[in-house]
């Protein structure tokens, strides 16, 4: 019963041992102990194995047994001697604390003193202060009533004096006087309701109202509506009068200098009326020099009498130039029937003229959105009047670059009156787009006679194929014509002259680029062996003449230069028209069609040279291959197609030394079209005997070499061949060769014969593995066994067909190719 007492008292002591993790370790940081035993996660069993890791080691268990003795011993003491230290510690708390108590009792009293001390202090200071806020106050008051009087007795003594004046006319006085009881006035607005004051604000405006009416009148005597005589010149009294006005209301500024500038301009409607004949356009001249000698006699006469911030000589201008706009639109609208483009042009020049002018003299200051629509002009970067128009010199100096947009001189500040009476021509300019269409159409056929009768352009093997000078001319013109009509208008018209444009680019580009193409006919008969052996190095076979060659290299230079050329004029166009309209312009339909010139041209020289080299294929599918008896040269038809080569190609070359990437793209097309006319002939060789193939074999070779030098065949500057072209000569002549030695391998064993031909070829069709049986003239019966062979041992094709295929044409001959293959492999390294 004991020893299960004390196992329950153990287990509860353990219990009541168990402390939290966060307990635990505030204990180890303020008591940190490496001693075991101080653990939380203490194990006995670890523990006592620690002590006794061997059976040896029990031997001094009573050693360990006293040490564990003598240490408890000594925990029982600290334990005792700290239970004993904190039996007073409870009673010394209770005394700390009432003492803490009486201290916070004692600073609350003092508190509580000085407060009250504070309160008697703060009402002690306004018992003393009190006469001092009442004397304050009352001087304040006192000073607002001082200066009120004042003020007062300035607005009735001012008002009153206003009155007097306004009745002596005496404007001078008046203009000084009226600011101030303005400036006065704005004082007593807080004091409207008292009737002395809002008597006064009312005799203010009686007295503004009154000058206003009677500098009117003085002025509507001044200078009558009616009647054309005027005083010498101006009056002190309106003057004077004028700086009054500038105090007033605005409106009577605006009516005095209505009257004074409609009155001006009276005399100018009547000497220049509709039924007049200075009214027409031949003599605009004579109302823009109208113009100038009043505004110098308003100089002269008036320039003092206005102040200067209202810019009379600046209104009276501005308003001219919207009467000129009415009066010439509605001149204009009547007699539409006698514009001409020469007449209309003549008008438009001067006026845009007298715009400029106006532009030196003013700075557009009065001009308002109602007057001047600033979004009709053009924008800044391409206006036509920030700019010194270039010479005819540099203009076709920059065509023949490839400009269209000749170097300009520094642009000075933009016109703030472009418009403001030229907008008035901008109805009628279809007379001038009319004319512009009949000009290009004259000049397209006179291009046209100019061909026939100068002929094609000679030849040219020095700085290559020469631009046709017409096409400079053309681009001049439009040029020309888009500068003018942007000094005209940048809105519709520009959309109907940039329509002309594309008319005339079609044109240009079907009659004298298309329309005078060399036209190819279909050559009859061909090539014998005995006329390809009778054939001389020099002979002509090309169908086209060294003339026509370097005609189609003219006519694609040219479709070149166009195209590029009308890229910078649409691009041109877009920055002289308005922004709202740039959409609207759109040559890429002409672009294209130049595109089309230039692909007809390189497909033309393609097919000449290739109609060229046609017979002699035909004479190679003809020759009796199975009877040649041994391999010697290349054959005679090898030898005629490398003639036409040298003869057409560095033609073409040179002419076309400008445009290298069209020579390049010519490559490119005549190997993509003579390579498989050159393997289906080859196919027709029928039957082969191993000799005949091997020369085959030498003359395909030949043919390659001489295909990869083709883009520098006869030149004295060598230069590589263009990667992609020479990707194309090697993938194609490089399955002729192989053809020709699938052709070569001896057709037993069977399955090694199939095998090859897929290795070489890798070419799956069923066609093709015919047309080769037929190339070694098996019989029927023994190729439907190799046919059934091939159809079995047909690989499934792998993702990679194309790598393998190249791989397949670098590797070395099989060991199942005869000994004869080999032999002419050799010759053809002899030959190289």
């Amino acid at each position: 019963m004991m020893e299960e007492e004390e196992l329950e008292f153990v287990e509860e002591l353990e219990a009541v041992l168990q402390l939290t993790p966060e307990v635990q370790l505030a204990i180890e940081q303020v008591f940190p102990s490496q001693d075991p035993l101080d653990r939380a996660d203490f194990n006995a069993v670890e523990y006592i194995n620690t002590l006794f890791p061997t059976e040896q080691s029990l031997a001094n268990i009573d050693e360990v047994v006293n040490k564990i003795r003598l240490k408890i011993r000594r925990l029982d003491d600290n334990i005792r001697t700290v239970v004993r230290g904190q039996t007073n510690v409870g009673q010394d708390g209770r005394q700390a604390l009432e003492e803490a108590q009486k201290a916070i009792q004692q600073l609350f009293g003092k508190i509580k003193d000085i407060k009250d001390k504070a309160e008697k202090s703060e009402q002690m200071v306004k018992e003393i202060t009190r006469d001092i806020k009442q004397l304050d106050h009352a001087k304040r008051h006192l000073t607002t009533s001082i200066t009120t009087l004042n003020h007062l007795h300035m607005l009735a003594g001012g008002v009153d004096s206003l009155e007097a004046m306004t009745r002596r006319r005496q404007y001078g006085e008046v203009a000084n006087l009226l600011q101030g009881v303005m400036n006065v006035l704005e004082h007593f607005h807080k004091y409207m309701g008292i009737p002395q004051i809002r008597q006064l604000s009312e005799r203010v405006k009686a007295a503004q109202a009154e000058l206003g009416q009677q500098i009117l009148a003085d002025f509507e005597e001044a200078f009558p509506s009616q009647g054309t005589k005027r005083p010498g010149g101006p009056s002190n009294v309106l003057r004077d009068a004028c700086l009054v006005a500038n105090i007033l209301d605005s409106r009577i500024k605006q009516e005095i200098i209505k009257k004074f500038i409609k009155q001006h301009l009276s005399e100018y409607l009547v000497l220049f009326q509709e039924n007049q004949d200075v009214a027409w356009l031949d003599k605009i001249d004579r109302r823009y020099a109208w113009i100038k000698r009043q505004l110098v006699d308003y100089e002269e006469k008036y320039g003092r009498m206005f102040p200067r911030e209202w810019y009379m000589t600046e209104r009276i201008a501005v308003e001219f130039c919207h009467v000129t706009r009415t009066e010439l639109a509605k001149i204009m609208r009547t007699r539409a029937k006698e514009i001409e483009v020469k007449l209309l042009l003549f008008a438009i020049q001067r006026t845009t003229n007298f715009e400029g002018f106006l532009a030196k003299r003013f700075s557009g200051c009065t001009l308002t959105a109602g007057t001047l629509k600033k979004l009709e002009s053009p924008p800044p970067s391409t206006n036509p009047f920030l700019e010194d128009e270039p010479t005819p010199e540099m203009e076709e100096l920059a065509i023949e670059k490839g400009d269209i947009d000749p170097p300009k001189k520094p642009k000075v500040p933009d016109n703030p009156f472009h418009g403001i009476v030229s907008k008035c021509f901008e109805p009628h300019l279809y007379v001038y787009i009319e004319s512009q269409d009949k000009n290009l159409g004259e000049l397209i056929d006179r291009f046209v006679a100019d061909f026939k009768a100068q002929g094609p352009p000679k030849p040219n093997t020095d700085e290559g194929g020469a631009v046709l000078p017409s096409c400079a001319d053309l681009f001049v013109y439009y040029k020309k014509c888009m500068v003018q009509c942007s000094q005209l208008s940048t809105g519709e018209p520009m959309i109907a002259l940039a329509t002309i444009f594309q008319k005339y680019l079609r044109e240009y580009a079907w009659k004298i680029l298309s329309g005078n193409l060399p036209k190819t006919t279909s050559s009859s008969g061909g090539l014998t062996i005995s006329s390809l052996l009778k054939e001389k190095e020099g002979s002509e076979v090309a169908k086209f003449t060294l003339e026509e060659l370097c005609l189609i290299c003219s006519i694609l230079s040219t479709a070149e230069y166009c195209l590029a050329t009308t890229q910078q004029l649409e691009e041109k166009l877009k920055e002289k028209v308005d922004v709202s309209l740039t959409e609207r312009i759109n040559l890429t339909g002409e672009m294209d069609t130049f595109s089309t010139v230039i692909s007809s041209s390189i497909q033309l020289l393609v097919q000449d040279l290739d109609a060229a080299c046609d017979p002699a294929l035909t004479a190679m599918s003809k020759m009796q291959w199975q009877n040649v008896e041994h391999v010697g040269d290349q054959s005679p038809y090898v030898t005629s197609v490398i003639l036409h080569i040298k003869q057409n190609v560095p033609i073409i070359r040179d002419n076309l030394a400008s445009t290298r990437k069209y020579f390049t793209q010519f490559c490119i097309k005549f190997a993509n079209s003579f390579i498989p006319k050159f393997i289906t002939h080859l196919f027709k060789c029928k039957p082969i005997s191993m000799v005949g193939a091997e020369q085959l074999l030498l003359d395909t070779h030949s043919l390659k070499m001489v295909l990869l030098d083709l883009p520098s065949i006869g030149s004295q500057v060598v230069r590589k061949a263009p990667a992609s072209y020479t990707k194309i000569v090697v993938k194609g002549m490089t399955r002729a060769e192989m053809i020709l030695k699938v052709v070569m391998a001896p057709h037993e064993p069977l399955v090694v014969f199939v095998d090859n031909y897929i290795k070489l070829l890798t070419d799956c069709n069923t066609e093709t593995f015919q047309k080769i049986l037929d190339m070694k003239g098996l019989k029927r019966s023994e190729q439907s066994s190799m046919l059934e062979l091939f159809r079995q041992r047909l690989p499934t094709p792998p993702s990679g067909a194309e790598g393998s295929s190249s791989l397949s044409l670098m590797a070395p001959t099989p060991e199942q190719e005869s000994s004869r293959i080999r032999k002419l492999e050799k010759l053809i390294k002899k030959r190289l």
